[in-house]
C-alpha cells in the first residue's frame, strides 16, 4: 500500500528565499507544522483539509482538487505533468513542516528519477531528516529567534541537526524583526559557527502581513548583517522576493 500524506498545494513558482532566489520549481506544500512561530505566512498550511489544491499547467494558476491524504504515485504523476517541459530546476519540499511526513518523502521521491529535491525546514527533527537526507539536494534550515519567531531554537537541536544535513547542500536562514537586537542575532550565529564559520546564513527581513512582527530599517539591517559577520564569513541579506513580485 503507498505512503499518502496530506498536502495544501503543488503549484509551479519561483523560489523567492535564500541562496537559490530567483530559479524555477515545482513547489510541493505539506500541511502539518511542529511550531507556530509569529512571523508564519502561511497560517493555511498548519492543519491539514479535505483537499490539497493542485495545480494543472505549470504557472497557469488553474487549480484542480485532489483528497487528501495524497498517496505517492498521484504527486508524482502530478509533479511529472507540471515539469513535462523540464523547466524546473527542483522540486522544493516546504510547508508546514515537511520532514512530519519523512516517511512519505521516502517513497515520493525515488518515484522521481532524476529530480533534485529541495528541502526547506524549521531545523528541529534531525531523526526525521535521517530518513530523507539521502534523497534531498540542498537543505535550507532555519533557526529561530525569540523577536521574530516567539521562541528561540535550541543550540544542541540544531548542532545535532546540521550534521545529519552535511550530506547535502546546506545554509541557514533566520528572520529578523525590528525588534531584534545585534546580540540576539550574534547568539544564534554562534550556534551556527560553532559547526562551521563558512556555513551562508540568509538574513530574511520579516514580511509585513497578517501578524504584528515589522521589519527592520535599511539602515538597522545593515547593522544586523555587520554583527553576524563578526561571527560568519558568509552572510546575505535577502527579503522574500516572491512576496515583491506577487506571486505564492
Amino acid at each position: 500500500m503507498s505512503a499518502t500524506a496530506s498536502l495544501c498545494e503543488v503549484f509551479s513558482g519561483i523560489q523567492g528565499e535564500g541562496v537559490h532566489v530567483g530559479v524555477r520549481q515545482v513547489f510541493v506544500r505539506f500541511a502539518g507544522c511542529n511550531l507556530s512561530c509569529l512571523y508564519c505566512d502561511t497560517p493555511e498550511a498548519r492543519k491539514a483539509t479535505r483537499f490539497a489544491q493542485v495545480e494543472q499547467t505549470p504557472g497557469g494558476r488553474e487549480f484542480g482538487r485532489s483528497a487528501n491524504p495524497m498517496p505517492a504515485p498521484e504527486l508524482a504523476a502530478a509533479l511529472e505533468r507540471l515539469d513535462k517541459n523540464h523547466w524546473h530546476d527542483s522540486v522544493c519540499l516546504t510547508g508546514g513542516e515537511p520532514l512530519l511526513a519523512a516517511d512519505f518523502i521516502s517513497e515520493f521521491a525515488p518515484l522521481c528519477e532524476g529530480r533534485r529535491f529541495y528541502l526547506e525546514t524549521n531545523g528541529t527533527l534531525p531523526g526525521e531528516l535521517e530518513k530523507v537526507i539521502g534523497l534531498v539536494h540542498t537543505v535550507a534550515m532555519d533557526i529561530k529567534i525569540a523577536s521574530s519567531a516567539g521562541y528561540a531554537t535550541a543550540a544542541d537541536i540544531w548542532r545535532e541537526f546540521r550534521s545529519v544535513a552535511t550530506a547535502a547542500e546546506v545554509f541557514a536562514k533566520v528572520v529578523v524583526a525590528d525588534k531584534t537586537s545585534s546580540g540576539e542575532l550574534t547568539q544564534a550565529c554562534e550556534v551556527i559557527a560553532s559547526v562551521g564559520k563558512d556555513i551562508p546564513l540568509v538574513v530574511q527581513p520579516v514580511t509585513p502581513g497578517g501578524h504584528k512582527i515589522q521589519p527592520p530599517g535599511p539602515t538597522r539591517l545593515l547593522e544586523l548583517q555587520a554583527a553576524a559577520l563578526d561571527v560568519l564569513d558568509d552572510v546575505r541579506v535577502i527579503p522574500q522576493v516572491h512576496k515583491l513580485m506577487g506571486q505564492k
